[in-house]
Order: C-alpha cells, then sequence, then structure tokens
C-alpha cells in the first residue's frame, strides 16, 4: 500500500499533512439545562451519571413519599428515584409530565443517585469556574443548593448548582 501512487504527494516525496491547531477548551465541562422555559442552570459533569429520555409512563409513582419525588425508573437494571427539581428548588409549579418524553439526569454521589427531571437539557458546555459570581439574592428554596452563576447577555443568568448538596437535602425525607 505504501507504493501506491494515491498515498503519495505530487512530488512523490513524504510530506507532513498540515496540522490543525486544536486549542484546549478553558474551565471544566457542566451540562445546561432548563428548569422551566426561562431559568437555566449548569450542573459538574463529573457529578452526572448519566442523561435519561424516557416516556412518562416509564417512571412509576410510588404512594407515600414525599411530594418532590415523581417515582421510580428502572434504567439497565437499577431503580432510579426521580425528582422533580424545580418543585425541589421551590417551584410553585409541578412539571408538566403531559409529554412524548421528560429529560432525567442521574447525579451520583458515593454510591446514591437520584434522577433530577428537567424541563429541556441545552447540552454541555466549558464553563470557567473562576468567573463564577456569588449569587446576589438567591430564592430561600435555592439558596443552600447554589454555588453560584455566571452573568449572560439580555439580564440573564446561568446557575450553577451543587448536586451533592441535593443529593443529601433533608428535603427528601419531608
Amino acid at each position: 500500500m505504501v507504493g501506491n501512487p494515491d498515498f503519495q504527494t505530487i512530488s512523490g516525496q513524504d510530506q507532513a499533512p498540515e496540522l490543525q491547531e486544536i486549542g484546549t477548551p478553558e474551565g471544566e465541562l457542566h451540562l445546561r439545562f432548563f428548569i422551566t422555559g426561562e431559568e437555566e442552570f449548569a450542573l459538574p459533569a463529573t457529578g452526572i451519571r448519566r442523561i435519561i429520555e424516557h416516556a412518562p409512563d416509564h417512571i412509576t409513582p410510588v404512594p407515600n413519599v414525599s411530594p418532590l419525588l415523581l417515582g421510580t425508573l428502572n434504567e439497565q437494571g437499577r431503580v432510579i428515584w426521580v425528582a422533580d427539581l424545580g418543585q425541589f428548588l421551590g417551584q410553585a409549579k409541578p412539571m408538566n409530565t403531559d409529554r412524548a418524553e421528560i429529560p432525567v439526569i442521574a447525579v451520583e454521589d458515593q454510591g446514591t443517585m437520584l434522577g433530577l427531571a428537567v424541563h429541556q437539557i441545552i447540552g454541555t458546555d466549558w464553563l470557567d469556574v473562576d468567573e463564577l459570581k456569588v449569587t446576589a439574592t438567591p430564592s430561600d428554596a435555592t439558596a443552600p443548593f447554589l454555588k453560584g452563576e455566571w452573568p449572560l447577555a439580555a439580564g440573564k443568568s446561568l446557575r450553577l448548582l451543587d448536586h451533592i448538596a441535593i443529593l443529601r437535602s433533608a428535603r427528601w425525607v419531608a
């Protein structure tokens, strides 16, 4: 194959191909998502175990548990509790489950896994944690679970959640 003329350059000499410069991403990888149509949040990718999208009928309701929990989901033989993240963070209106699929972000810490149901997943982005600002006036419900925020255009912000604080919260037993 090396003698094949298709593998040689025009001059017949071996030449190094032009290298493309690949930039090194700055910051840390985060998953961006909406809890409601307007509130954008992020979670560090290191704490995310998987992203699941299933029809609402795949989430099995469980009686006599916290109203923040939508139920359980069987994902590859593992039972995952699924929570309405918006309600957990103090949203008055529960998640609309009358739709084709519900995006669930499964977070894990020390063997404990929890699925966080959200409105919409945007994707991943490299975000510089050094540019994170301390949240000026978070609501009482979200304050213990926020690490800070990045300012966005049009006066909006991207809020960074602490998945470990969410997993260890006493709100799950209420």
